[in-house]
This record gives C-alpha cells, structure tokens and sequence, in this order.
C-alpha cells in the first residue's frame, strides 16, 4: 500500500480493503465530474462488449456522417442519434433553408443550394431529401461516411398509407381510407406524376435517387442497377426490424461508443392509427405493388446480415442487449420509473410535442416529469425531441455561432470505411 493510504488507515482506522472502496469511489465521482465538465450528458453506461482485437489500435470517432432518411422507417430515432452525437463534439449540421421547411425541399432532387448559408461547411447531414451523389459529394467533405436505413415495404407502405393519407391524392381517391381498397386496384387511384405520388409507389427507390415507376418485373437489369449505385456510395444500410443490431454495426463503422447511439424512440404512432398485423395476403399485395422496394429490401436485408456475421454474431447480439438495457435505464432516468408514449394532447412540454399529419392520425410522443432541471433534463429533453423543434433549435444555435467553422482534417491513417461493394459476396 503506497505511504499516503497507510498514513490513512491509521489515522481513520479503517480497513485496507474500505480504504481502496473509498478511492475507488473517489476516482469514478471525479471521472464523472470530468465528464460533465466536458458536457456529457450522461455517464458512460456500459463498456465496449466485443473489444478490437489487441493487434487493432483504436481509431478515433469519425466525425462526418451524411444519413440519407427515408421515410417511415425510424429514420427520425437515427437523426436525432447524429444530431445529439454532433451538439456533444461541436459540429456543424446541414440543415434545410427556412423555404425548404425542416426537409431539404423533398420531393425535388437534393442541391447543395438548400442548405442554409449558417450550416455550411457541414460535419453532419441527417434531413430529409431526395438522394443526389454528385451534390451531396459536393457539398460534404472528403471521407464522409454515407449511411441509410430500409424498411420492410409491406410494413413501410401500411405506415406511408396512414401518416400520408390526407396528403398524397392516390389515397385520398380510397373510398374510407381502406388500404385494402387500394392494394386491391392500386392503378384504379394512382397517378405517376402527381404531387406526393411518390409516397404511393415504390417510395424507398424514389428517395435513393431512382425511378420509382420502373418495375423489375419489366427490366430485371434495373434493379440491379440501382443496388450497384446504392452499394457504391453507402457504407451501410440498416435495417428498421433490426434497429438495435444496426445501431451496433453503425457503431463499429464510424468507432463511436455505445453510449452514442442510446435513444428514445420518436415520431411512433398509437396502436389505434396502425394495423396491429399486416394479413398475408395483404402483405404480398404491397410488396408487389412497390417491387422495386421489395427488391431493395431483400438485396440489403442479406448484405446487412454478411455484415453481422463478418463483425461475428453472437459478439452483435451481445452489443445489441447491453444497448437494449442502457437504453431502459436512460428512459426511466429521464421520464420516470415507468417511461410511457403519450398523445401530443397529453405531453405538456411544448418542446416535445410532436407533429400531427392529421386528425386521424396520432403520433405519440414522451414528456418529462416535472420541477425538474439542469444539464440532465436538458439532456433528457435532446433525447426526445422531435424533427422540426431540433431542427429548428439547431438551426438558431448555428445562426448564433455565426461564421463558417472548419471541417476536421483528415486523418490520413484512418481512412473512411469502405462502401458496401467491397463485402464478400458469400453466404
């Protein structure tokens, strides 16, 4: 025992063993401090499960990350995952231009010139928009990563049919709003061309960039086409039915901790706005309407488990329920032993109301428990915040900075993981 702590223990009395509790005790009250004093805004919850290997060293967080949202496929959870991630270290978030609303003038081709003047030079781009390579590479630095999420299309179009319904005029036609009705006579409503069409047909290739009327039953070299395109460009594509696995895998790519990618699930809508289960035959319906999608989806959804298995199973799963358990103690750490979604009606912080698409449609939210405040319930707030507030909160932070910030210099021995072409092809 060193000097000091045996000049302790005679002093006090104490036990060696209460006296290296005490320390140890010391020691984690100052990391915490410490982090605080870096603005962490929770205590790291848990480590690494599955560690580099030791012939591995560390490589630092990658710090440019563009996320390509598409729709109804938690894209939402995942933006504010980026936006928190990029608040803590400092960054700089693309955000829409105040004519563009809070998306990047979706559904028109993304262009550099709808990002605001106050968020360029961008770290970070997480907004809706529709997928241009060669704008979005003009606009983000060398080494970004580019990352997106799918959906499988059966359960995505069932969500696009409800949020959407009093929006896109190929649903409006339905007689009572039956999505029946319409899978069972989608040309009878729908319109190529129209205003929204595109939430009507093949929705997740018109936001990757492609043509959402082409049918791969009719041109079979055109969904391939387009897969090649994606692979060449994102480093991942996450699948929504495997949330937490995909957070882990996102994780690994971009080196961050766990604790990164914690969340609160946002922007979900109340079992009475949804089908409880989509029927069989319903199911085969859409996904023969939206073909291309379904192409889409069954291409990655088996890229998306060679990965797993490349980073090994097991090890995911593992990282998987540790992020599932975390995830549990945040929510009750921030909105009571008992964290439930509530209707926008019933949440009475303003900042945590979420965006209602209609009055047939509730999208639940969560509310914090009140007296409460400080950097926790500020943290706490971050957590559950909806698109357009964080937006829009982000935007007038950025405003207030004011100048342009410099993008981080490229660590030229960590170059930027590898798109997703270069995966073996095996089983």
């Amino acid at each position: 025992m060193p000097p000091i702590l045996q000049r302790l223990q005679q002093a006090t009395k104490m036990s060696r063993r209460k006296i290296l509790l005490l320390v140890l005790g010391c020691s984690t009250l100052s990391l915490l401090i410490h982090q605080g004093a870096q603005l962490s805004w929770y205590p790291k919850l848990f480590p690494q499960s599955c560690p580099p290997l030791q012939d591995s060293p560390p490589r630092p967080k990658h710090m440019t990350v563009a996320f390509l949202k598409t729709h109804k496929t938690a894209g939402t959870t995942v933006q504010n995952i980026l936006f928190r991630f990029a608040e803590r270290h400092n960054l700089t978030v693309a955000l829409p231009h105040p004519s563009c609303e809070h998306q990047f003038c979706y559904p028109r081709n993304f262009s550099a010139h709808f990002v605001h003047p106050a968020t360029r030079p961008p770290h970070v781009l997480a907004s809706h928009l529709r997928f241009d390579r060669a704008e979005l590479q003009r606009l983000m630095p060398p080494g970004t990563v580019y990352v997106t999420i799918l959906r499988e299309p059966a359960a995505m179009f069932e969500s696009l049919f409800s949020y959407y319904n009093q929006y896109c005029p190929a649903f409006r036609r339905v007689p009572n709003a039956s999505l029946e009705a319409f899978l069972s006579a989608p040309e009878a409503y729908y319109r190529a061309g129209e205003h929204f069409a595109m939430f009507a047909h093949n929705t997740l290739a018109y936001d990757l960039g492609g043509d959402n009327e082409r049918s791969p039953r009719d041109d079979a070299a055109y969904l391939a086409g387009l897969i090649r395109q994606v692979e060449e460009v994102f480093s991942l594509v996450m699948i929504a039915e495997y949330f937490d696995e995909s957070l882990v895998l996102l994780r690994r790519l971009l080196a961050w901790d766990l604790d990164d990618v914690l969340y609160a699930r946002l922007n979900a809508r109340a079992a009475s706005s949804r089908l409880a289960a989509i029927p069989a035959a319903l199911a085969r319906a859409a996904r023969a309407w939206n073909a291309l999608d379904a192409g889409l989806y069954d291409h990655f959804n088996a890229t998306f488990w060679r990965r797993v298995a490349l980073a090994g199973r097991a090890c995911v799963e593992r990282e998987a329920r540790a992020l599932r358990e975390a995830r549990e103690r945040l929510l009750r750490r921030c909105f009571g032993e008992e964290p439930v979604l509530r209707p926008a009606a019933q949440i009475r912080t303003k900042q945590l109301q979420p965006w209602q698409p209609s009055r047939k449609v509730d999208i639940m939210g969560y509310d914090l428990p009140s007296g409460r405040a400080g950097p926790a319930t500020e943290a706490c707030l971050k957590l559950a915040m909806p698109e357009v507030q964080y937006s829009s909160y982000l935007l007038r932070k950025q405003k207030r900075r004011g100048g342009v910030r410099p993008r981080p210099e490229p660590v030229l021995d960590n170059p930027p993981p590898r798109p997703i072409r270069s995966l073996p092809r095996g089983h």
